[in-house]
């Protein structure tokens, strides 16, 4: 009888083994954002936004989850902060290899920036700062945000063009990371923009297709 359990449980030892062999190969790659991560205005959003079809240019070797959360903003006295929504919890408990921070389009709304823009850079260096202390020690990239096509809800093209995007390049080029430029990426495409501020399934294939080519660089 023994010498039939020995078989069987070595079979055991070395599936488990197998298993965790091919977790560990698996590359976590989490999308922190606001409604253009999650998706908001994509026809089949599930399918369709930009973190879905990230995954899928990727392969099986990644696992990508979307974190993005309609109205999140970077900044801690915002309307909407990341930080105290259930979201940051979930990335930190998913500990990735990779982050991708796009956020700063709602913090550009009167409301946040006329009360907190001056604190945008340090809040931004903090989410580094958190991210990188997780125990996979994640590369992050920065992403500029896409543009503005019309001011609606206070988001608005002149803060992002004259206040965030210098800031995140300062804050890459101090912390040594890469950054990938959205905003150039969807510049003179207002028809992927159906309500002048979300891109549709189309410019969200753009986003992926962008942050896709810088991620290949370097993974």
């Amino acid at each position: 009888m023994l010498s039939n359990v020995k078989p069987a449980i070595f079979c055991i030892f070395l599936s488990v083994a197998t298993f965790s062999g091919i977790a560990e190969s698996i590359t976590r790659i989490a999308c922190v954002g606001d409604s253009i991560t999650y998706g908001a205005a994509i026809r089949d959003r599930v399918k369709n936004c930009y973190p879905m079809v990230l995954g899928g240019l990727l392969g099986g070797k990644y696992s990508v989850r979307n974190f993005g959360v309609n109205g999140a903003t970077l900044l801690k006295k915002g309307d909407k902060p990341y930080w105290k929504l259930k979201a940051f919890k979930e990335v930190s408990e998913f500990n990735p290899n990779v982050v991708v921070i796009k956020l700063g389009t709602n913090d550009t709304k009167p409301q946040n920036w006329s009360k907190a823009g001056i604190e945008y850079e340090a809040d931004l260096r903090s989410m580094i700062t958190h991210f990188q202390k997780l125990p996979a020690k994640p590369s992050i990239y920065l992403c500029l945000p896409v543009p503005v096509y019309q001011t609606r809800w206070g988001i608005n093209e002149k803060t992002v063009t004259a206040d965030l995007i210098p800031i995140i390049k300062k804050v890459a080029q101090d912390t040594k990371l890469t950054v990938i430029d959205l905003h150039t990426a969807l510049s003179g495409k207002p028809e992927m923009f159906p309500d002048k501020i979300h891109p549709n399934a189309v410019g969200a294939k753009v986003m992926a297709r962008t942050i896709f080519s810088a991620l290949k660089r370097k993974h």
